[in-house]
């Protein structure tokens, strides 16, 4: 037999999904995060999920793990001490930046101190030009001198970051071998390696922050490694990426900055995988955990990816799933600004001392307490391994219910109205925003608090269907077996879309075909799994910004430059995306290319759950309690065993289905069904409550009337 186990350390949970090849047989594992130290609840955990299922740990032959350690390392300045060496003249870039203002009218707000302070940020006389030619080579002693001005700093790792390196990394390869050959401690990061695009603030400030994140990945991989190695010796481990592709322990210790979005990438390819196989290819997903939540748009089963990402307000240009996340989660705590109002988040009771109802200290009301106090969340979790104080809960939301003059009840459904409120705006950004209807996707929320908000949801925007994964609150752990091997490759250059730049454009494109055969052949990816995904950022001269436009792509065999469209096609498919971004498009005008990226997949094989076997489609509840639905009062409602419900399966609301990893409240009237196939939990809710809903909603009159201000 061999096991292949899904790793996803959360700030409060972390969620474990093993799956035996052969059988299918599935075991699942849920235990409190060590925030200390994240690699001790997972090893704990490891231990703990082989005895649950009986796993032989040698006969794991892969581990697929997302991790947090970099994000929080970010949002709470935790990084290592970090030197920058760069171009004579372009020391303050860090702090110059651009010019853009995300908080225009708070004029109290300063800006996030760079990752390098000033005095550790040094200047070499040195310089390419915009064509890529040496106009100054470094000088050997002004070189040995930053050397040894990096030694003085106390540097643990240093950003080497040269303007037009991504053109040609001569220099920065100069300065990093002789950083390495003097001081092999320290770390030393080349924005050539990094991220070789244009654009130096985003390279400036990607670079930084992966030296930043060096020291701290390097020593939490380090560890984990070995520690996993100990335990499961004969298994491949694979540090899931922001782009939702697997990379090797070697690959994230030298490129951390590709995990700042490490865990809930995976709970977007654990959906796209649940999405497909439940015929259901477009899904707008939450992710619900006790800190944050995270929404994504998945059309047709795959998810945009974003080149441009801020994380704790720092700019990171590297690619990402769009994934767009808000500080509210479980342990999310409910506070009465100074205008009187009560508020939910972003600010978070975490794992310790967590929700007052989990008895580990906390005494501030949570979203979790609200759930609890109505009924909605049962007393018992994970399979009776968390126990949950109602009293507590009931204690920490009295202060909230005796200002508002309510009962507790009611106050804790102000808590949750809320912050549902607040995941429907974050919706409305990847959804409405952009041009997509809400009513034409299904929702899919999954995280250990997804289920018990989705219909608020849903209500607000309209959708009348809930898909509810098998396994809702370690779907990110399934994820990770769900995904692929994955590089990203990119040359970045500035050149018109010509006939006569067409040599250079096959050139580039040979180029980066050669980098991926190099890739593939070192990660031992057959022919069969392979995968390319070509596309050229396109804009007109003059433009500031890029549109991808897809070229090529193939899977399971050889790819060759015969297989790029000619001229034409690629002026016509921008030409096309920019009517669609912009409403329209001009054929006279000249484009020109700036990026030319090309994505390797080696592709996984997540294989099947092996099915359940159970006799009957009408299922004996486990136990009744009264549930608070709405305001009205509680309603006698009762509660069934997820895994009780076989495909075939309806239930008429009002119900509660608990399961290991989450709960699902099924309000009066909603009708339950389970998928046949994937046994996907199918919420349709009323028409007439949609309808109801909907009908508050008006749009805004229009600004104006008649050519006069309205």
């Amino acid at each position: 037999m061999s096991w292949s186990i899904g790793i996803d350390a959360g700030g409060t949970f972390t969620d474990f999904f093993a799956r035996e090849a052969t059988t299918g047989r599935v075991v699942r594992h849920k235990r409190l995060s060590t925030p200390d130290d994240p690699s001790r609840a997972i090893l704990d955990g490891l231990e703990e999920l082989a005895a649950k299922g009986g796993i032989d740990l040698d006969e794991v032959d892969r581990f697929g793990h997302g991790t947090t350690v970099g994000t929080n390392a970010l949002i709470q300045r935790r990084g290592g001490r970090v030197a920058m060496i760069t171009t004579r003249g372009f020391r303050d870039l860090l702090e110059i930046g651009r010019q853009t203002r995300p908080h225009m009218f708070d004029l109290q707000r300063d800006a996030p101190p760079p990752v390098v302070p000033r005095e550790r940020r040094f200047e070499l006389a040195e310089r390419v030009t915009a064509e890529g030619a040496v106009l100054t080579a470094p000088d050997t002693a002004d070189l040995a001198a930053l050397v040894e001005a990096v030694r003085d700093s106390g540097a643990e790792a240093v950003a080497v970051c040269f303007l037009f390196s991504f053109l040609n990394p001569a220099h920065e390869r100069m300065a990093g071998a002789a950083i390495e050959a003097a001081l092999p401690d320290v770390q030393v990061s080349l924005s050539s390696e990094v991220r070789p695009e244009f654009r130096e603030y985003e390279r400036f400030t990607t670079t930084a922050i992966n030296a930043y994140l060096q020291p701290v990945m390097g020593r939490y991989i380090s560890a984990l490694h070995t520690g996993l190695a100990e335990r499961a010796p004969n298994a491949a481990i694979g540090i899931n990426q922001s782009n939702g592709g697997l990379m090797t322990p070697e690959t994230a210790r030298r490129y951390p900055v590709r995990t700042a979005l490490s865990g809930p990438a995976a709970g977007v390819v654990g959906a796209i995988h649940e999405a497909k196989t439940g015929n259901r290819p477009s899904v707008i997903t939450i992710d619900v955990g006790g800190t944050s939540a995270d929404v994504a748009l998945i059309r047709e089963g795959a998810a945009d990816i974003s080149f441009e990402r801020e994380v704790a307000d720092f700019p990171i240009r590297l690619p990402v799933i769009d994934i767009h996340t808000i500080g509210a989660g479980g342990g999310s705590i409910a506070w009465f600004d100074r205008d009187g109002l009560l508020k939910v988040g972003p600010d978070s009771a975490g794992a310790v001392p967590g929700p007052a109802c989990s008895g580990r200290g906390g005494t501030v009301p949570t979203v979790s307490d609200a759930n609890l106090v109505l009924g909605r969340l049962g007393r018992e979790l994970i399979d009776g391994g968390m126990t949950l104080d109602q009293a507590a809960a009931r204690t920490a939301l009295a202060p909230v219910a005796e200002q508002l003059g309510v009962s507790v009840e009611r106050a804790a459904i102000g808590v949750i109205e809320i912050v549902s409120a607040n995941m429907v705006r974050a919706i409305r950004t990847i959804s409405v925003e952009r041009g997509y209807d809400p009513r034409a996707f299904a929702l899919m929320p999954f995280g250990g608090a997804g289920p018990l908000h989705a219909r608020e949801i849903a209500v607000e925007l309209g959708m009348s269907e809930i898909l509810v994964p098998r396994a809702p609150g370690v779907l990110c752990a399934e994820g990770l077996l769900a995904a692929d091997q994955k590089e990203d490759f990119v040359r970045s250059r500035r050149l018109p879309l010509t006939e006569g730049s067409m040599p250079k454009l096959l050139s580039d494109v040979a180029a980066l075909l050669a980098e991926a055969e190099g890739w593939f052949e070192a990660e031992g990816i057959p022919l069969s799994r392979r995968a390319l995904e070509m596309a050229l950022d396109c804009r007109y001269v003059g433009q500031n910004f890029e549109l991808r436009v897809p070229l090529a792509d193939s899977e399971g065999v050889a790819f060759t430059v015969d297989a790029l469209p000619p001229l034409a096609g690629i002026l016509a498919d921008f030409f096309a995306a920019h009517r669609k971004a912009y409403g329209y498009a001009t054929e006279a005008e000249p484009v020109e290319a700036i990026n030319l990226r090309l994505t390797a997949r080696g592709r996984s094989e997540p294989g099947r759950e092996a099915p359940q076997s159970s006799a009957t489609t009408s299922p004996v509840p486990k136990d009744h309690r009264p549930v608070w639905f709405t305001a009205d009062g509680p309603v006698d409602t009762p509660v069934y065993q997820r895994r009780d419900l076989v495909p075939g399966t309806r239930i008429i609301g009002p119900a509660i289905v608990e399961q290991f990893d989450a709960t699902t409240p099924i309000h009066p009237s909603d009708i339950v069904t389970v998928d046949a196939e994937r046994r996907v939990l199918s919420v349709d809710l009323p028409a007439k409550e949609i309808k109801k809903r909907l009908a508050r909603w008006k749009p805004p009159a229009p600004r104006y009337k008649s050519g006069a201000l309205a």
